[in-house]
């Protein structure tokens, strides 16, 4: 069997990232280690190869992922081995030879589902009764961030730190009305402790 010439061209997927981006960020790094194979789909050889991906599961990531499957990306929705790989692509950075996605392996998936899945913090909250069934998409994530004036470069943050910190923004600003007298304790008790240490007092 005659072997197709493949070349192996770098290609850029994003621009490099300020330092000031990079905060809150944490990326993923994929050591791809693949031997020459045949695809009997494609009718072709693909090459060896020794590279790395990086990604980032972030808001940018998530748009990109929506522009071209017009779907929403979170929720419960089932995706298809080509939209999964496809929203890998996405969370792609820097250069990137594209013949490495074709060499990547079960394992590979199971390091991304555990990076996704990742929290990115130690806050936690107490639920209280069933959640919002509002589907969520990138641009509703971008409307929250504009709400509570969270700055836009935040989008390449871990897209859970971010999650996250849009919640406690939501929580900070709840109408006290609807607060708990417990929770309406905590937060006057916050509140005085904060004016305490500002003012360096003790009462």
């Amino acid at each position: 069997r005659l072997r197709p010439e493949i070349r192996l061209r770098p290609r850029s997927i994003t621009k490099s990232r300020g330092r000031s981006a990079l905060i809150g960020t944490r990326m993923l790094t994929l050591h791809i280690h693949g031997e020459e194979k045949y695809d009997d789909v494609r009718n072709l050889f693909i090459p060896g190869i020794v590279t790395e991906l990086k990604l980032e599961h972030s808001l940018l990531s998530l748009s990109k992922w929506e522009s071209i499957w017009k779907v929403p990306f979170l929720g419960n929705r089932e995706r298809t081995a080509e939209q999964s790989l496809s929203y890998i692509e996405c969370m792609t950075i820097g250069r990137v030879i594209p013949l490495a996605y074709s060499h990547l392996a079960p394992e590979h998936a199971q390091k991304v589902a555990d990076y996704i899945n990742d929290p990115m913090t130690a806050t936690t909250f107490r639920d209280h009764g069933p959640g919002s069934r509002e589907i969520i998409t990138s641009e509703l994530i971008y409307y929250w961030m504009a709400t509570f004036s969270i700055p836009f470069e935040c989008e390449k943050w871990h897209l859970n730190r971010l999650m996250t910190l849009i919640r406690v923004c939501g929580e900070k600003n709840k109408d006290p009305k609807k607060m708990s007298r417990a929770e309406i304790a905590r937060q006057n008790r916050s509140l005085n402790a904060a004016r305490r240490a500002k003012m360096g007092s003790k009462g």
